[in-house]
């Protein structure tokens, strides 16, 4: 069974239909399943043509616009919004359009396509199948840009965190690199798509509806170019962080160097005067030890000026 069928009428009043057939008397009909429903396939098998029946019940899909007969096939990608879920893995909704008919699949909620819904059950759905695809891929872009100025906020917090070289790395740093590398995936293609269909001559797209979809395209390509931006901009942020982090440990391995520079000479004397065999000096004066002492103490300061004269300190 269907999650939704609305029969619309031209001023948006909806009404539920009760009979099985594709289309209805009214504007057109709208049929939205769940891509597991297992009345789905002998649905699409008995009402649709192969081709758009095909490309409605197929598993994996990526965002695709071609023109079938007078209407279109549609695959399009939006965030996942559902709970507990990661907004960059985005959700498809599969379509088939016409002037008459709508037919939608989910395989999850699609909050574009919820709100949609309730609107039809409120009784003011979109007054033609050509308004209903512009309503709904508004919502699914007005969700993308949401998502990916949200992503561009991070970023941002992050190059200005790296004013402070100690800043140690954000912990979410790899997640939003790979959430951009999973969105750029999807929504290349969609950009594609949604480019493709504001070019279509078809008769159930009138040209007002064809420019907002134009302008829909454009914002899709922005998004593009940004998540673009991003991907390099998280890089960069990556370096920088690495090259910190190489920089301290460069620092603190020149600092051992030194002081090894400085105690080795001082480990050998002692060393040395540490050997238990007759014939060491001083060893009969009771003043022998401090003059040991002192003389280690201007090795060490001999050491200090010749590591400054060569440049090392």
């Amino acid at each position: 069974m269907p999650i939704c069928v609305f029969d619309v009428a031209e001023d948006g009043t909806t009404t539920v239909p009760e009979d099985a057939n594709l289309t209805g008397g009214a504007a057109y009909r709208w049929w939205h399943f769940d891509l597991a429903d297992p009345m789905l396939i002998p649905w699409a098998e008995q009402h649709l043509h192969p081709i758009p029946g095909g490309a409605l019940i197929q598993p994996k899909t990526r965002p695709r616009c071609d023109r079938f007969e007078g209407g279109l096939i549609l695959n399009l990608r939006g965030i996942n919004l559902n709970t507990g879920e990661d907004a960059d893995e985005m959700i498809s909704v599969r379509i088939y359009a016409d002037e008459d008919v709508l037919v939608t699949v989910r395989r999850n909620k699609v909050f574009a396509i919820d709100a949609i819904r309730r609107g039809a059950e409120a009784g003011s759905a979109p007054l033609s199948t050509a308004e209903f695809l512009e309503q709904l891929i508004t919502g699914l872009t007005d969700r993308v840009d949401q998502h990916v100025a949200t992503i561009d906020e991070r970023t941002d917090h992050y190059e200005i965190a790296l004013e402070d070289k100690d800043t140690p790395m954000p912990r979410d740093l790899p997640d939003n690199r790979r959430a951009v590398i999973r969105l750029r995936r999807y929504l290349e293609p969609q950009r594609a798509a949604l480019s493709k269909l504001s070019t279509l001559d078809l008769p159930m797209i009138p040209e007002t509806i064809s420019l907002s979809l134009r302008e829909l395209a454009n914002r899709a390509a922005i998004d593009v170019e940004e998540l673009d931006e991003l991907q390099g901009r998280l890089i960069s942020v990556q370096e920088e962080h690495d090259a910190n982090i190489a920089q301290r440990q460069a620092r603190h391995g020149y600092v051992l160097s030194l002081a090894a520079a400085i105690f080795l000479p001082l480990g050998f004397i002692t060393g040395l005067f540490g050997v238990n065999v007759g014939g060491m000096p001083g060893v009969d004066r009771p003043d022998a030890f401090a003059i040991l002492c002192l003389s280690m103490l201007g090795l060490s300061v001999l050491m200090v000026i010749l590591l400054k004269l060569v440049r090392w300190l």
